[in-house]
């Protein structure tokens, strides 16, 4: 069943230096129980997708076109009663920090209760019970000490397992995890991503999962979307992804992460730096920084192409190549986003 529906979303920073497109025009579904990964390097216009989704952007920030459906309600432009029900109840977020995302003058025990009490019926004994319920899910020891101690108690895993807990608390439809591995150790990240991956088969939500490590992707997603500049650039399944990618933003990330085919190669980084959103060129965002850029890329935005019926991609090479077709009007692929 068809959870969120985003459809030619646009969000604008408005600033002294003028109007920062952060997201620019994307499109995409989410069903229930799937996950859905969102790729691409720092100010590609993930969190913010986040943001928007959430109704959270700071005051500079503003929505300025487009539809976002949960469950068929339209969240754009609704008041904030409707938006208090669904943030934290039916959708929660995950932030990339935990200590920023904990109150340091609160005990563990209050702010896991807090959203208990806010969108439940339960009373505070009820609410306690549920919290230490919900800190022995995310596999913590000793959760009624928890309860009772501050954030800079804990460690930085355990930190983020409670804001897992948190966002679990209401038992929510999608999760939506903004980098939620960024400043652990290798070991405590795989840790929180099997953690994540159990909740999810366990509990039936659908999740976000908003990265810059393709390895979480292919460890974790059902499908992948890949930002640049606040577009997407290519979008499929995890496999068409990784083993037939048709972008050449997707491909140059690929090359730089390192394998056990590649292991006695360098790694090919991506030259240059990301665009510059206050101006945005006249082609193709990447066509700067791309080794097999045309004279077209340069003066002409591309358009999307249908690679398969799972497997959409926005670049002239693939025109040059005689790949996929022109997409349809509704800018779906195969229904599914």
């Amino acid at each position: 069943m068809r959870l969120l529906e985003v459809r030619d979303l646009r969000t604008s920073f408005f600033t002294d230096a003028g109007e920062v497109k952060a997201v620019n025009g994307i499109s995409f579904n989410l069903d229930e129980s799937k996950v859905l990964g969102i790729v691409g390097e720092s100010g590609s216009g993930k969190s913010v997708t986040a943001y928007s989704i959430m109704q959270i952007l700071a005051s500079t920030g503003r929505i300025v076109g487009g539809s976002i459906k949960f469950r068929g309600q339209e969240l754009v432009g609704a008041g904030e009663e409707v938006l208090k029900h669904i943030r934290g109840n039916r959708i929660s977020i995950i932030f990339q920090d935990p200590m920023t995302s904990l109150n340091p003058t609160y005990t563990i025990g209050h702010q896991l209760m807090e959203a208990i009490l806010l969108h439940t019926d339960r009373n505070r004994k009820q609410a306690w019970e549920r919290a230490v319920e919900l800190i022995k899910l995310v596999n913590i020891n000793e959760p009624e000490k928890r309860m009772k101690q501050y954030p800079h108690e804990l460690s930085g895993g355990m930190r983020q397992r409670i804001v897992i807990a948190m966002a679990l608390a209401c038992e929510p439809d999608i999760l939506i995890a903004d980098e939620p591995t960024t400043a652990l150790d290798v070991t405590i990240q795989a840790g929180i991503l099997d953690l994540m991956s159990s909740l999810q088969r366990e509990l039936g939500m659908a999740i976000i999962m908003i990265t810059h490590d393709l390895g979480v992707v292919a460890q974790m997603c059902d499908e992948v979307i890949v930002m640049y500049a606040g577009s997407i650039c290519e979008q499929g399944t995890a496999d068409e992804i990784f083993y037939n990618p048709r972008h050449e933003y997707t491909k140059g990330l690929l090359r730089s992460i390192p394998t056990v085919e590649n292991e006695n190669e360098k790694l090919r980084p991506i030259t240059g730096t990301p665009i510059d959103l206050l101006n945005m060129p006249e082609g193709c965002p990447f066509a700067p920084r791309c080794d097999a850029a045309m004279k077209i890329c340069i003066k002409c935005r591309p358009r999307r192409r249908i690679i398969n019926d799972f497997h959409m991609a926005t670049c002239f090479v693939n025109d040059r190549d005689g790949i996929g077709f022109p997409e349809q009007e509704s800018g779906e692929v195969n229904g599914d986003g």
